[in-house]
C-alpha cells in the first residue's frame, strides 16, 4: 500500500502517542497486535502512516527530527516505544496565535512551553512542499483562533484535516461546506479515548437508560498532570471543551438533564501525575419502585495513548475517503471516534458505521 502522509499541529503528548505507536507496531502480527480496534482499514496497517511535516512553537522542538521532538519537554506522556528512527522531517515554526494562556509563563519550563524565536513558517507552503494528505490538529484547548487559522490552511492547501481539539469545525455547518465544496475530508471534533471518562459515561449513561433506570444527576471531574491540563486552568478557554463532552453524554439520554443536574469538566492540575489522566464519576438516579441507585466510579488510565488509540483509525479512515474522493465531513468515524461530531450516535451504532464505511457500503 501507498503510504498515508500526515501532517501534525502540535508535537505534544498525543503526537508522541501516535507516532510511537506507528513504529511499535511495524513488526507486529495482527494477533499480536494489542490496543487497536481495527489492525487493518481499506489495506492500511498502523506502519502505512509516514509523518511528512510537523508544526509546534516550543523551542525544544522547532528545528529537531520529529523522533527526536516527541520526546522532549514538556511531554511527559510513557515512552513505550523510544525506538523511532530518525525521520529527515524537523519540527517548523507555527503560528502562536492564542496557543498558550498566559498563566502558562508563571510554571516551570519543564512543565510548560518555551516559546521559539524562529520565525513563523509559512503553512500552506510547507503543507503543500511536504505531499502531506492529512493533517491532526493537536493545539492545546482554547485555541480557538489557532485551529481555525490551521482549518483554513488545509482548505488552501487541500489537505484533510482531523480536527482532535474541541474547536467546532466538522460540526460547524459553515466550516463542513467549505470542506464539502473543495472535496476535501475532514473529520471533528475533539477526539475520543478508547476507554477514557467521556466514552465510559457516555456507556454507563446509555445503560441507565436502557435497563430503565432515571438518572437524576451526574458529575465527571478530572485531574491530571500534563500541559493539557495546565493549560485548562485557565477556565475561559474551557466553554467548547465542557460543551463537547457534556453533550457527548446528554446525547446518549432520552431526555436531557437540566444544566444544573449535570457537570463535567476539569477539575485541577497535579504535575506528578504527568500524563495519568484520573476520572472520578458519579451517577445517581432511581430504578424500580422509586428506589434510589448510586454509582461511583475512578478510572485511571494514560491520556495520550489512549487518544492515539482512536486517531489511528481516523486517520486510515481519512485516508480511504481521499481515495474514494469523497470530501466533507465523515459522519461515521467522526461519531465514533469524536466527542462532538457533527451527528451524534450511540457508540454501538457509530460503530457499525464504521464498519459500512469500510467495507464501502457507505459513502461517509
Amino acid at each position: 500500500m501507498a503510504k498515508i502522509k500526515i501532517a501534525v499541529f502540535g508535537v505534544g503528548n498525543c503526537a508522541s502517542s501516535l507516532i510511537q505507536g506507528i513504529y511499535y507496531y511495524k513488526d507486529k502480527k495482527p494477533e499480536d497486535a494489542i490496543g487497536l480496534m481495527h489492525w487493518e482499514i481499506g489495506g492500511y496497517t498502523p506502519s502505512d502512516i509516514e509523518v511528512v511535516a510537523a508544526f509546534d512553537i516550543d523551542r525544544r522542538k522547532v528545528g529537531r527530527d520529529v523522533a527526536e521532538a516527541i520526546f522532549a519537554p514538556p511531554n511527559c506522556t510513557t515512552i513505550f516505544h523510544r525506538d523511532v528512527p530518525e525521520t529527515g522531517v524537523k519540527v517548523m515554526m507555527g503560528q502562536v496565535m492564542d496557543g498558550v494562556a498566559p498563566h502558562m509563563k508563571e510554571y516551570p519550563e519543564d512543565e510548560t512551553f518555551v516559546v521559539s524565536d524562529e520565525p513563523e513558517v509559512d503553512v500552506v507552503k510547507v503543507l503543500k512542499e511536504s505531499g502531506a494528505e492529512i493533517a491532526l490538529n493537536y493545539l492545546p484547548v482554547g485555541s480557538e483562533n489557532a485551529t481555525r487559522y490551521y482549518a483554513e490552511c488545509c482548505l488552501e492547501a487541500g489537505v484533510a484535516f482531523i480536527n482532535c481539539m474541541p474547536v467546532f469545525i466538522a460540526s460547524d455547518s459553515l466550516w463542513a461546506t467549505k470542506f464539502r465544496e473543495r472535496g476535501i475530508p475532514i473529520v471533528g471534533d475533539d477526539i475520543k479515548a478508547q476507554i477514557g471518562a467521556t466514552i465510559t459515561h457516555r456507556t454507563l449513561a446509555k445503560l441507565f437508560s436502557d435497563r430503565g433506570v432515571k438518572l437524576d444527576r451526574t458529575y465527571q471531574m478530572n485531574t491530571g498532570g500534563n500541559t493539557d491540563f495546565l493549560n485548562m486552568l485557565a477556565r475561559e478557554r474551557l466553554k467548547s471543551k465542557k460543551i463537547s463532552k457534556t453533550e457527548a453524554v446528554q446525547s446518549v439520554l432520552d431526555k436531557p438533564l437540566e444544566p444544573r443536574n449535570i457537570h463535567i469538566g476539569p477539575s485541577d492540575y497535579i504535575p506528578w501525575l504527568k500524563d495519568n489522566k484520573i476520572c472520578f464519576l458519579r451517577m445517581e438516579g432511581r430504578i424500580f419502585g422509586d428506589v434510589p441507585i448510586n454509582l461511583e466510579l475512578r478510572l485511571s488510565v494514560e491520556d495520550s495513548p489512549n487518544s492515539a488509540g482512536c486517531a489511528i483509525d481516523a486517520i486510515r479512515c481519512c485516508k480511504l475517503a481521499l481515495d474514494r474522493g469523497t470530501g466533507g465531513p465523515l459522519l461515521s468515524i467522526s461519531a465514533y471516534t469524536m466527542k462532538h461530531p457533527p451527528e451524534q450516535y450511540p457508540d454501538s451504532v457509530a460503530r457499525e458505521m464504521v464498519e459500512e464505511f469500510i467495507e464501502g457500503k457507505r459513502e461517509r
